[in-house]
């Protein structure tokens, strides 16, 4: 283990809270001052936050991704706390991407340059909001998915019918609007829909609801709810 993170995990050592995802045992996460302000968000090792701790588990616990089958993953706009866990296993061929160069790969999710049914796993989490033709993106990203593999494609929640307007391009505006400066809409429940017109097959899962207030705070899940959305392809 790197001197810093171990000087963390001392530094902040507690038995109140537990990132799963670093192992640290903590006597608080730390605050995240977004929009709307959350008290138990960051976890001061790794820097994980509340939808970064539910995957991790929800991927542990749920799926076969750490299984002996071996799977070709991409991981969009991989973040890094989850990135350093998923690489270090031996089945998994891992590739992440970006638009930038943050990744192993520059990838635009309107056009990805890799053949039909490339990929067993794909993982995609706050990336659609900051894409104007998202429904390009999904298609493609239905696309290059195995018709025997699984996505989880996430993005933010807000409210119930999704609001999106390209003609906004002010930085400013767009915060106001859509909760970011370079979010270009906000998302409402009919997400799923999108998704299915795309070319998936989404099944909802509601994870959170397994953990009690105990389990909540342990894991720092302070959020009302935040569905997983498993896609497969519908063909």
């Amino acid at each position: 283990m790197p001197l810093k993170s171990l000087l963390k995990k001392t530094i902040n050592y507690g038995k109140q809270c537990y990132c799963p995802i670093c192992n640290s045992k903590l006597r608080t996460f730390k605050p995240m001052q977004t929009v709307s302000p959350r008290l138990n968000a960051l976890c001061p090792v790794c820097h994980s936050l509340e939808r970064h701790r539910m995957i991790w588990l929800f991927l542990q616990h749920e799926t076969d991704l750490f299984s002996s089958a071996p799977k070709k993953m991409l991981h969009i706009a991989p973040e890094e706390c989850l990135a350093q866990k998923i690489a270090q296993c031996s089945t998994i061929d891992y590739l992440t991407a970006d638009l930038n160069n943050s990744a192993m790969v520059r990838m635009d999710l309107t056009d990805i340059q890799y053949p039909d049914q490339s990929f067993d796993v794909i993982y995609c989490s706050h990336v659609l909001e900051h894409i104007p033709d998202d429904a390009q993106a999904m298609a493609e990203l239905a696309r290059v998915l195995k018709s025997t593999g699984w996505a989880i494609i996430q993005v933010p929640i807000l409210r119930e019918l999704t609001y999106e307007d390209l003609s906004i391009t002010d930085p400013k505006e767009r915060e106001r609007l859509f909760g970011q400066s370079d979010h270009v809409r906000i998302y409402g429940y009919d997400y799923r829909n999108r998704l299915e017109n795309a070319g998936f097959k989404v099944t909802v899962i509601p994870y959170l609801e397994q953990y009690d207030k105990t389990a909540r705070q342990k894991f720092g899940f302070d959020i009302n709810q935040d569905d997983i959305y498993y896609c497969q392809r519908s063909t």
